[in-house]
């Protein structure tokens, strides 16, 4: 059981005796009264979304999960494969179900994959990552006004606005909740 105070993005909950992983989370508190978590959630099994509002000192089932580390290997037409960097396990996961995170695996990265009943249902994407511009145009200098951007492509096919002062091969950090661009990488 877990409360709904505790209740974050990636938590996996049972309800209606399916899995379901919460993709949002919003905590309210009215000033008056209890405070609540509104919880948005995707069913892992068929992709339904369900939202609820439940008091942050009420319990909920929460589904038991697993979680290893595993390496990212490579994808081929219609799986994703990973191999667990302690028991050299081996995981397929569908890229079907997993299509918004195409953009944010590289190749000998290492993920964090949520199993439950021996099925890959979710892996955590780190919250800002390190891309290489691998296209981008040139734009000179005093082109625009102050705070102009453009758009780059990254070694994954991942497509960010920048400012126009990156160019390609360089190393930018981005924002994997919002895809926007935080920082130039110096290494």
């Amino acid at each position: 059981m877990i409360r709904g105070g505790d209740i974050v993005k990636g938590s996996c909950l049972l309800q209606k005796g399916q899995p379901y992983l919460v993709v949002e989370r919003e905590f309210h508190n009215p000033g008056k009264g209890t405070a609540i978590a509104r919880i948005k959630m995707k069913s892992i099994r068929d992709g339904s979304v369900l939202t609820m509002t439940i008091p942050t000192q009420q319990e909920v089932e929460d589904a038991q999960v697993d979680t290893h580390t595993c390496q990212y290997q490579y994808a081929d037409q219609d799986n994703y494969h990973f191999m667990d960097t302690e028991s050299y396990d081996q995981y397929e996961v569908p890229i079907a179900e997993m299509a918004d995170k195409k953009y944010y695996l590289k190749d000998g990265d290492s993920y964090e994959l949520t199993i439950w009943e021996a099925k890959v249902i979710d892996i955590k994407i780190p919250y800002k990552v390190t891309f290489i511009v691998a296209e981008s145009e040139n734009y000179v200098k005093g082109d625009t006004v102050s705070g102009a951007t453009k758009p780059i492509v990254t070694e994954t096919g991942l497509t960010v606005r920048v400012p126009l002062f990156i160019k390609q091969g360089e190393k930018i950090l981005v924002n994997t909740e919002t895809n926007e661009y935080v920082e130039r990488v110096n290494s």
